[in-house]
């Protein structure tokens, strides 16, 4: 009897204890589960940030030393340095929205205030001006293309010029890819890598200190617009004070 009552007191007490651990063992799954799903979301949530292909160079020093001393850091603190270029606002990829090119204080100091500073003159002095006897839809028409500079001269300045990833496959070396060694990384023909900008570009063309950044396939047509709007506005500001030289001279005023 006593054996037999030593059993039963000996199942009482573990049986229990086997029925919570198998509860707890069949909630743990479902627990575990909730968690991979909104792992999996956050995942989803949070795309891959690009890789592009910079300077090897300039990664190394930039994680040796950290970021370079100079007026940069002062003036685009602000901004997320890609070699050479200043990514003012960038998606969630990383892909740059904005982003400024390596010589754009020569844009800023000297290009912009040379369109404006011209256009204001011409303006104030021929356009505004009642006794230069220019009619009035004249000068709607030079704001317009004024405008129209302006607006392309953003778009070459501020604008992707083509970014590349790096890709470090070899199976794009066999699809006819070349490895650039300066940034690590296979390029496509026609794809170069600018030594001033810091990165490779596809279809680089060449470096525009008057727009401050690096010409490519991203802003190429904007470039190509902007020289052809600049040249319009300055020939009619020459043509305009041309104009009133003229009228001078005949009326003797």
């Amino acid at each position: 009897m006593d054996s037999y009552e030593a059993g039963d007191v000996l199942q009482r007490e573990t049986h229990p204890v086997i029925e919570d651990t198998d509860a707890e063992a069949a909630d743990q799954p479902q627990i575990t589960s909730q968690q991979h799903t909104r792992g999996i979301s956050r995942t989803q949530a949070q795309p891959r940030k690009k890789q592009y292909a910079i300077s090897t160079r300039w990664e190394r020093e930039y994680t040796d030393r950290g970021p370079k001393s100079d007026y940069n850091r002062y003036f685009c603190c602000c901004a997320r340095r890609l070699g050479n270029m200043f990514i003012l606002y960038e998606q969630n990829d990383g892909a740059p929205t904005v982003i400024a090119g390596p010589c754009w204080p020569f844009c800023v100091g000297v290009t912009l205030p040379l369109i404006v500073g011209i256009s204001f003159l011409v303006c104030f002095f021929i356009l505004f001006n009642t006794s230069a006897g220019v009619p009035s839809w004249v000068g709607y028409i030079y704001l317009f293309c004024l405008a129209m500079v302006l607006a392309a001269l953003f778009m070459v300045s501020c604008r992707d010029p083509g970014l590349m990833e790096r890709v470090v496959d070899e199976e794009a070396g066999r699809g006819g890819w070349f490895w650039n060694e300066q940034v690590g990384s296979f390029r496509p023909p026609g794809a170069l890598y600018c030594r001033e900008c810091g990165v490779l570009i596809q279809e680089y063309d060449h470096l525009c200190p008057w727009t401050g950044t690096g010409i490519g396939h991203g802003n190429l047509f904007a470039f190509k617009a902007f020289v052809v709007g600049v040249n319009v506005l300055c020939y009619f500001s020459i043509a305009l004070v041309a104009f009133v030289l003229l009228d001078g001279l005949v009326t003797g005023t």
